[in-house]
């Protein structure tokens, strides 16, 4: 991946002088800036590596295809740059392995994506992965059945305790019921068994 290294005295200076070489706006533009004290006569310096957004879209495509490839499958991966925010998509020719039980192979690329950029560049990226739009329906079957289940609380007046989820999931079902009437939610447990739990309001 391309990046460009330099020292400048001021940060705003540092900044500048990234945009200039890259030929990009700061708003296409990821960065990790260190600063470092000088010592007897030296001035304070800012230390800067940087690279362009679109550079770091390639190099996920890379790192992902040869992580997956190494466990079997062939994918096809595209990526989409939302407002800083790198979208992945991902097809594979085997989705559920790719997925996992809950999304958990999909969550754990996910970490293991950005891992890679901190480690290897020191760079934290807003990534979202996904195999078809798996997240966006997960997120709508949880969004039915939380109603679902809310309206047999409100029927019977007995607590509902939910399977256990990952703490996206069970956000999502705190958010999706946060308005209904006759209901209130909690989350108990600990990880990885922690769940919500739906309950009646007296």
């Amino acid at each position: 991946m391309q990046e460009v290294k330099l020292e400048a005295k001021t940060k705003e200076e540092a900044l500048k002088k990234v945009s200039e070489t890259l030929n990009a706006n700061l708003n296409e533009i990821i960065y990790n800036i260190k600063e470092e004290k000088g010592h007897l006569f030296k001035s304070l310096t800012f230390k800067i590596n940087a690279t362009t957004l679109n550079e770091v879209e390639k190099e996920i495509k890379n790192f992902l295809s040869q992580v997956i490839e190494n466990l079997g499958l062939k994918v096809m991966i595209e990526t989409q740059l939302k407002e800083r925010k790198i979208e992945v998509q991902m097809t594979s020719d085997n989705n559920q392995i790719l997925i996992g039980k809950n999304g958990q192979t999909l969550k754990a690329l996910e970490i293991l994506c950005r891992q890679y950029f901190l480690n290897q560049y020191k760079y934290y990226i807003n990534l979202n992965l996904d195999v078809e739009n798996y997240k966006e329906q997960r997120i709508q079957n949880l969004e039915h059945l939380a109603k679902k289940m809310a309206k047999e609380v409100v029927s019977t007046k007995i607590k509902v305790k939910l399977e256990n989820m990952n703490s996206f999931e069970r956000r999502v079902i705190h958010n999706s019921l946060v308005n209904f009437e006759g209901i209130t939610t909690i989350s108990e447990g600990e990880e990885p068994n922690r769940h919500v739990i739906i309950k009646p309001i007296a």
